[in-house]
């Protein structure tokens, strides 16, 4: 059996999904690889280009800033899941103006999908908005300041669902990514540096998540019995709604992607970050086509 290292280098159904359920399920044991899923939230790029790595949006930077040549091999989504969530008073992106939120720091590939979203409601994140910088995790922390009001608003990611959490509460979701801005930013990617694209271990991953993405589509009994591990917090019912919102329309079935959403992606990461837009789309993500 072939042995590999797959780093995870955020939280929540974004990133986890599908290794959640190829692990969960057998798949990998099934194409005859034995996967240690690592947390690489912390490490350092030279650690994590030593692994295969679920975070496209966190290798594409470095692509694009260091010139490490991570290719993607496998695409989950193109639709980002993260949102902004806000107190009462608040109902658009519009309306952050003046206001504190809690958001990732700009040079991380999630705190530069906000910026991009916020300057095309027409903000300044620099300006407009007093930012809140803090680190990815399960932003329970982040509930906490929006119930105590220390924040306005927080960008928040996939451990929770934030339309069922704003109902409890009485807050609003002002917005979701995935409507403003589409970029393949999770599945599989590997530095060739360290660890060849065609190397069994990694094609057998690849095949695994494939098989993933097909449970997702095929068995919404199944995907929401394991969502459920990630959103402890949400009933039954919340997470079925979560899934037909959010997963079930926009993750893919077979890994593959759009490179025109590619290329639009990669210009606008490049413009945000103020470096060259160094690499096409048909470069880094080599996980063959499908239609937006």
């Amino acid at each position: 059996m072939h042995t590999i290292d797959l780093a995870y280098v955020g939280r929540g159904l974004h990133e986890e999904l599908a290794a959640y359920i190829a692990d969960q399920q057998d798949y990998y044991a099934d194409e005859g690889v034995h996967v240690a899923l690592r947390d690489g939230c912390t490490w350092d790029d030279e650690r994590l280009r030593r692994c295969a790595t679920i975070g496209l949006g966190r290798a594409l930077l470095s692509r694009l800033t260091d010139g490490t040549p991570w290719v993607a091999l496998s695409v989950n989504t193109q639709r980002p899941l993260f949102w902004f969530l806000a107190r009462p008073g608040l109902t658009s992106l519009s309306d952050l103006a003046g206001r504190r939120l809690a958001v990732h720091a700009p040079h991380t590939a999630p705190g530069a999908f906000a910026r991009i979203v916020l300057r095309r409601a027409g903000l300044d994140p620099d300006r407009d908005v007093r930012t809140v910088v803090r680190s990815p995790g399960d932003y329970g922390m982040d509930l906490r300041h929006l119930g105590d009001g220390s924040i306005d608003a927080a960008y928040v990611g996939s451990t929770m669902a934030p339309e069922a959490v704003a109902a409890e509460h009485g807050w609003n979701v002002l917005a979701w990514v995935g409507d403003h801005f589409r970029i393949p930013t999770v599945g599989v990617a590997v530095d060739p540096t360290f660890i060849p694209p065609d190397a069994p271990a990694v094609q057998a991953v690849v095949r695994a998540h494939r098989r993933a993405l097909q449970v997702i589509h095929d068995d919404p009994d199944t995907t929401v019995r394991h969502m459920r591990t990630f959103l402890g917090g949400q009933t039954a019912q919340e997470a079925r709604a979560h899934y037909d919102t959010f997963i079930a329309p926009y993750f893919t079935t077979d890994g593959h992607t759009d490179l025109t959403v590619g290329d639009e992606a990669i210009a606008a990461v490049a413009a945000e970050l103020g470096v060259p837009a160094g690499v096409a789309a048909a470069d880094f993500y080599r996980t063959g086509t499908t239609a937006p």
